[in-house]
């Protein structure tokens, strides 16, 4: 088995790292909550609602924070020396960025467009526009709920692919996007 070592292996940036690993939390409970709290009444269930709306709300400021912070100081790194895995790389990151700016859009526009205020813990945030018909409404659940499942299965394989790139390709994929400290590098810090 040949093994290569890299001295100075590329890694993101702590910041970015962070942004990742906390988006990444935050996606997988919305969609664990959105997809439990039916099965329980209150007030477990609307513990569970309130929670979701309120994670949604940090994702909602976590997300532009992390596409502005990868968009003017986060570490670039090269996706991908074989362009079709460059092209599949950077086709789910940015499918994942889109696809949860759109969620939690649906989120607010469903939430709101019911006439139902967004909570964030015990504060509620009224609607700022009236109510949609009932057929809109029903639509925009309809597409929050599907571009959830979109997410998990676009992230499923993002996990995926990192995981092929551990343990099979045995390359340094995985690692950049682990907080660890490497003296050879720097990036640790």
């Amino acid at each position: 088995m040949k093994q290569t070592l890299r001295l100075s292996a590329p890694r993101y940036d702590t910041t970015t790292i962070l942004f990742h690993w906390s988006c990444a939390v935050i996606i997988v409970l919305q969609f664990v909550s959105a997809n439990l709290w039916g099965l329980f009444r209150n007030p477990l269930h609307h513990q569970l609602v309130v929670a979701h709306l309120t994670m949604g709300m940090v994702l909602g400021v976590l997300l532009p924070l992390r596409l502005l912070w990868r968009l003017k100081w986060g570490r670039w790194i090269r996706a991908s020396d074989r362009w079709l895995d460059c092209v599949m790389a950077r086709s789910v990151e940015y499918g994942l960025y889109g696809l949860t700016l759109l969620e939690i859009c649906l989120g607010y526009l469903w939430r709101w467009g019911n006439g139902q205020a967004m909570s964030f813990v015990s504060l509620q945030i009224m609607p700022p526009f009236g109510r949609f018909p009932a057929s809109t409404v029903s639509l925009l659940r309809w597409l929050h709920h599907w571009n959830g499942w979109l997410i998990m299965l676009l992230a499923t394989g993002h996990a995926l692919a990192a995981c092929f790139h551990y343990f099979i390709l045995r390359d340094d994929v995985f690692q950049r996007m682990l907080m660890t400290k490497d003296v050879s590098d720097g990036y640790g810090k």
